[in-house]
């Protein structure tokens, strides 16, 4: 698939993919947001990730417009996502934003993303000037690092005051998932996220894959956000730890050779006696050992192919002439 030509004189058109799974108040607002960007060319997609709190009708109703799709089973972010990535592809997009549903973005982050995208050569992702949502000058990302440590990504200046110390446009080691902007070709060259990955992680790889292709990850400083962080990744929790530490063998055991794979068990290993000291007080020690599960559970895997269709959505049946609940594919 090749990318389709644009519209003469015109700027890039941007879908933006907005994952669901049981966020229907947070994901409200978000919409809510979104309808505020200034960016003429920019078009929205819900994916519903198996949601069982009334999100799809709440959003029907509040938001009529905005085309949605349901996935049936929620099978991790990778999965959700990748089924919007399908969707989008198949109309006219230049570019695509993913996004978090939890997340309040300034009306010019769309145009300032675009801007540094369609500036530099060679651009595959794009990552906003992201804040804590709930200190609205304390930064959460600039951009990731990646490292061969207990975790293997950083996100640049998380829990520093905005100074203007990262007030400049440069390459990054990753995007965040937490809004994305992806070029179509990127993608279509790529391949989608990986559903190996079920939380953490999923992000980088597909950074990672991405610039194998010969393209860079960038950080425009201008586009702006605020994450409720809280809602997607909570606090240090059994389940959350299982997970990413399931993620980071599955990361090293695709991109890192065995010796830095050792190196990362390493880590973790030395990591876990430590995490469990410290919650033990909170009665939550059992997160730190859930982590070495989930390391072990990634060691033994299967790495299959990323495929290349996804097909696990609800279909909705179309609205009755004269009225009726919007069909989940159409206009925006």
């Amino acid at each position: 698939m090749s990318p389709l030509p644009r519209a003469a004189g015109g700027r890039p058109s941007v879908t933006g993919v907005v994952l669901n799974y049981n966020g229907r108040d947070v994901t409200l607002d978000t919409l809510a947001s979104l309808r505020q960007l200034t960016y003429p060319r920019f078009d929205l997609l819900v994916v519903d990730n198996g949601s069982t709190d009334g999100s799809y009708e709440a959003i029907c109703g509040a938001f009529p417009k905005v085309r949605q799709i349901r996935v049936r089973t929620n099978r991790g972010i990778s999965w959700g996502l990748d089924h919007g990535i399908q969707h989008a592809l198949e109309g006219d997009a230049d570019y695509l934003l993913l996004m978090n549903n939890d997340i309040d973005v300034d009306p010019s982050m769309v145009d300032e993303m675009v801007a540094v995208a369609e500036r530099e050569e060679r651009i595959g992702c794009v990552a906003p000037k992201s804040y804590y949502w709930s200190d609205r000058q304390r930064l959460w990302s600039t951009g990731g690092i990646l490292r061969l440590r207990e975790s293997l990504t950083r996100e640049r200046g998380d829990g520093e005051i905005d100074r203007g110390q990262y007030d400049r446009d440069q390459q990054v080691d990753y995007v965040n998932g937490c809004a994305m902007l992806v070029a179509r070709e990127a993608i279509e060259r790529a391949g989608y996220w990986d559903p190996t990955y079920y939380l953490g992680l999923e992000d980088a790889d597909f950074c990672v894959r991405v610039e194998a292709l010969g393209y860079r990850c960038w950080y425009a400083h201008r586009a702006r956000l605020w994450h409720r962080i809280s809602h997607s990744i909570g606090v240090y929790k059994p389940a959350r730890t299982f997970h990413t530490a399931r993620s980071a063998a599955i990361f090293l055991r695709k991109h890192r050779t065995r010796l830095e794979l050792l190196r990362g068990a390493l880590w973790l290993l030395a990591a876990v006696p430590f995490a469990a000291l410290r919650e033990l007080p909170r009665g939550n020690h059992a997160a730190a050992f859930q982590k070495l599960r989930g390391f072990l559970e990634g060691l033994r895997v299967p790495l299959e192919p990323i495929p290349e269709r996804f097909d696990d959505l609800i279909v909705e049946a179309a609205p009755a002439a004269g009225g009726g609940r919007a069909a989940p594919a159409g206009a925006g």
